[in-house]
């Protein structure tokens, strides 16, 4: 968009000061006329003394001090408003220079404004927190989009490896062929719903509407108690009403995903799983805990992130695309709420979502 060229700020503030000064110096010597004035006569007095000037001789007298001293207060008012407009402008000039390195990707970049707070520290303060949480952003999302196209690639590869042994190996057992290319193909579809469903979170193009996460808990439990009973995991669900607004879909998925890593990442034998709800006046909890081994608190601060299966990126025997709690993350601040991981004292893990609760009318 092009704009006309005009006066910089620091100009314009210049001749504020200057056209402040200028007026303010009128103003002064028009009271010191007028004060003169009421002692002046307009015509000469003669007498026995000597002559008393009239204001004709006021004015020739005072009119070139009033105009040299205008001149004096233009020139200072320039010169001074330029050095004040100056100094106060030279915060700005540093957020301008950050910006501009950031408008080129440069966002490790940082004004770190000193001094007291003022409205040009407290916005270069909250240009400074921006840059960080673009800069993690960006990180996140590269790391994500290579753990991506890691994670697309590997059934891709698997199923190019297979198609070659079937077509040098005419006599193969097709059956199994036919078993491990579905296997891969379903990873391949479960992966790539999951980064979809992340992608949907992340817009918040979502309807929304009164959901309890009371129900949703119960929804879920039920429909993996099967894969619970097979891997010897018992699973408790309690709590009370937690009405929240937001996605039923989402909301619902969320919960299914907390409850199946809790199946999955649990002991080899005699597991089990804690799920429950609770409301309060700050808002809604759903919390998941399951039995487990121990865990240390560097390894907790990224299970959330994409791509993280506990102790190792590499796929296990469980079903799973990694992208269980990258999930439910996305999900739950597409709600306004928070996720919080914690290792449990005696091994496993515990999972709080808190997401607003319903407005009361």
């Amino acid at each position: 968009m092009s704009r006309a060229l005009g006066l910089s700020v620091r100009a314009k503030l210049t001749l504020s000061y200057a056209g402040f000064l200028m007026l303010a110096g009128v103003l002064l010597l028009g009271v010191v006329w007028a004060f003169l004035l009421r002692y002046v006569p307009n015509h000469p007095m003669i007498g026995p003394g000597p002559m008393i000037p009239n204001r004709g001789d006021l004015v020739r007298a005072f009119a070139p001090k009033v105009s040299l001293m205008l001149l004096f207060l233009l020139a200072f008012g320039l010169l001074g408003g330029w050095v004040l407009a100056g100094r106060m402008l030279a915060p700005l000039a540093r957020i301008t220079t950050a910006t501009r390195k950031a408008a080129v990707g440069s966002l490790s970049h940082r004004i770190d404004l000193e001094g007291r707070n003022d409205e040009f520290r407290e916005l270069a303060d909250s240009f400074d927190a921006m840059l960080a949480r673009l800069e993690a952003h960006v990180a996140e999302q590269q790391r994500f989009a290579a753990n991506a196209s890691h994670e697309l690639r590997t059934p891709l590869a698997i199923t190019q490896t297979l198609l070659d042994v079937a077509r040098n190996d005419p006599d193969h057992d097709t059956t199994e062929l036919v078993d491990r290319l579905h296997y891969v193909n379903t990873r391949a579809i479960d992966l790539t719903e999951a980064l979809l469903l992340l992608s949907r979170a992340d817009r918040r193009s979502f309807t929304r509407e009164p959901v309890d996460l009371s129900l949703l808990a119960e929804e879920a439990t039920e429909t993996l108690l099967p894969l619970a009973e097979r891997r010897g995991v018992t699973i408790e669900t309690a709590g009370d009403a937690s009405p929240t607004i937001g996605s039923y879909a989402l909301l619902l998925q969320m919960t299914t995903n907390l409850v199946h890593n809790a199946i999955v990442h649990n002991l080899p034998d005699g597991g089990a799983v804690w799920v429950g709800t609770a409301a309060d006046a700050s808002g809604v909890l759903l919390i998941v805990e399951n039995t487990g081994g121990r865990l240390a608190p560097e390894l907790v601060s990224t299970l959330a992130e994409p791509f993280q299966r506990g102790t190792q990126r590499t796929h296990t025997g469980h079903a799973g695309v990694g992208l269980g709690l990258a999930i439910v993350r996305s999900i739950a601040e597409a709600h306004d709420g928070t996720l919080a991981l914690a290792a449990r004292p005696e091994g496993g893990l515990r999972v709080t979502v808190r997401l607003p609760a319903v407005p009361r009318t």
